[in-house]
C-alpha cells in the first residue's frame, strides 16, 4: 500500500483489511511494510505496523525479502497466520499462508511482462501456489486458470471478488458538462482506466478508435493511467495517429476525481486481452454509464449480461461497438442491468469472502478461527 499508487491489489489490500480490522478487534493484525509507510493506513488500535528492508522492488530483491527479511519477523511475531496480497509467499516459512493470486497472465502471455519479472514469476509462482496452504483469487476465471495451469485442485482455492469504490456514484446533468468543459472542449468520450500495458489492449483500442472516426464516430477518447511496461508499439500507434488530437492522457486519477471523470464518460471502453477480475467495470456499473468490454477471461463473469461485449482482437467488433453504444434504449438496459450488478462487488462483500478464506485456512492449519 503505497500512498497515491493504489492499483488493482493495493486497493484490494486496503478495502478489504482496513473492513477486517474493523470488524475482528479480537484479532491482532501485523502490517509488513518494505519501506516507511503512511499513518492512515494504520486503520484500527490493533494493527502492528513492521518495516522490514531491502525495499521489495526488483527480482533479487523480491526474493531476499521473502525468503530471509519476511522470516525473521515470523520468528519475532510467532504468527497463526501469513496472508500475501499479491501472491509471494515464502518458500523458507513453516507459518501456514494464502497467497492471493489475482491472475496468472504472465504464464499465457509472458512476452508482455519486463524479461527479469518474467523470469522471476515463471520460476516461483507455481511453487508459490503449491507451498500456500490455500490459494485466494479475485474470479471463477482465475480460479479455473490457476488449478489448471499449476495443477492443484479447486478445493484448494477461494474466490474472493474485487468490489468498487465507495467514491463512485452517478453526477448531476450539470457537473457532467462542466467536467466535459474541462477535460475534452464539451465533447462526449469513452474512457478507459488503467496501467497502460500491453494487455490491456492500447494499441487495438487506438486502432479501433481510428475506425470508429473514420465511420463517422466524433466522440473523443480519455485515457487514464501511468504507463506501465509502455512499448514502441504502442507509442508509434500514438505519434502517428490521425485523431491524436481528439486522443486524452490525463494520467494516474484518484477518488473525487477518477468519479467525475469516469461519471461523466459516454461510455467505459475496457476491452483488453486478460483481466484477472477487471475493476474498472464495477465502477462504471456505480456511475451509471455503460460498458464496453472483451469477451475473454473474466470479463464476462463480470459484466454478466450488463455490458456491450465484443472480440478484443477484432477492431471491427470494438468499433462497431462504439457506434452501437450511442442507441438510447440499449444505454438504458445497459445502465439498469448495471446497477444491479455493482450491488453484487462491494468492497463489504469482499471482505466476507476474504474472512471466509482466512477461516478455511486456519481449520486446514489445525488452529480455528
Amino acid at each position: 500500500m503505497l500512498p497515491n499508487k493504489l492499483e488493482g491489489i493495493g486497493w484490494f489490500t486496503y478495502e478489504i483489511f482496513k473492513r477486517l480490522a474493523q470488524r475482528h478487534p479480537e484479532v491482532e493484525w501485523i502490517f509488513i511494510f518494505d519501506r516507511p509507510y503512511e499513518p492512515r493506513f494504520i486503520f484500527e488500535k490493533n494493527i502492528t505496523p513492521v518495516v522490514i528492508g531491502p525495499p521489495a522492488r526488483h527480482p533479487i530483491l523480491w526474493y531476499i525479502w521473502f525468503e530471509w527479511s519476511l522470516p525473521r519477523v515470523f520468528q519475532k511475531h510467532k504468527p497463526d497466520l501469513f496472508i500475501s496480497t499479491d501472491g509471494y509467499v515464502s518458500l523458507r516459512s513453516k507459518v501456514p499462508d494464502i497467497a492471493v493470486i489475482h491472475d496468472i497472465n504472465f504464464e499465457h502471455h509472458p512476452e508482455n511482462i519486463p524479461r527479469k519479472a518474467r523470469s522471476y514469476f515463471l520460476k516461483y509462482f507455481r511453487r508459490f501456489a503449491h507451498k500456500a496452504l490455500r490459494v485466494a483469487t479475485v474470479s471463477e476465471y482465475s480460479r479455473k486458470d490457476i488449478c489448471a495451469t499449476y495443477g492443484i485442485t479447486r478445493k484448494k482455492v477461494d474466490v474472493v471478488y474485487n468490489g468498487g469504490g465507495d467514491f463512485f456514484f452517478p453526477i448531476p446533468p450539470a457537473q457532467r458538462k462542466k467536467v466535459r468543459d474541462e477535460l475534452s472542449g464539451g465533447s462526449e468520450y469513452f474512457i478507459f482506466i488503467g496501467a497502460l500495458n500491453p494487455r490491456k489492449n492500447i494499441d487495438g483500442m487506438l486502432k479501433a478508435y481510428t475506425l470508429y472516426r473514420n465511420q463517422g464516430g466524433r466522440h473523443k477518447f480519455v485515457i487514464v493511467g501511468e504507463k506501465m511496461f509502455w512499448n514502441q508499439t504502442i507509442e508509434t500507434i500514438y505519434q502517428n495517429h490521425p485523431f491524436k488530437n481528439d486522443i486524452i492522457f490525463t494520467g494516474r486519477l484518484e477518488g473525487k476525481d477518477l468519479n467525475k471523470v469516469l461519471a461523466s464518460a459516454h461510455a467505459l471502453l475496457f476491452v483488453s486481452h486478460f483481466e484477472g477480475f477487471g475493476i474498472p467495470i464495477v465502477e462504471a456499473f456505480k456511475c451509471e454509464i455503460p460498458v464496453i468490454t472483451a469477451s475473454t477471461t473474466s470479463m464476462p463473469e463480470v459484466a454478466g449480461g450488463a455490458a456491450l461485449i465484443c472480440d478484443p482482437s477484432k477492431l471491427e467488433h470494438i468499433a462497431g461497438a462504439m457506434e452501437r453504444i450511442n442507441d438510447k434504449e440499449l444505454r438504458k438496459d445497459l445502465i439498469e442491468k448495471g446497477k444491479e450488478r455493482a450491488l453484487i462487488f462491494t468492497w463489504e462483500n469482499s471482505a466476507d469472502m476474504m474472512w471466509k478464506s482466512i477461516e478455511n485456512t486456519l481449520r486446514d492449519a489445525g488452529t480455528p478461527a
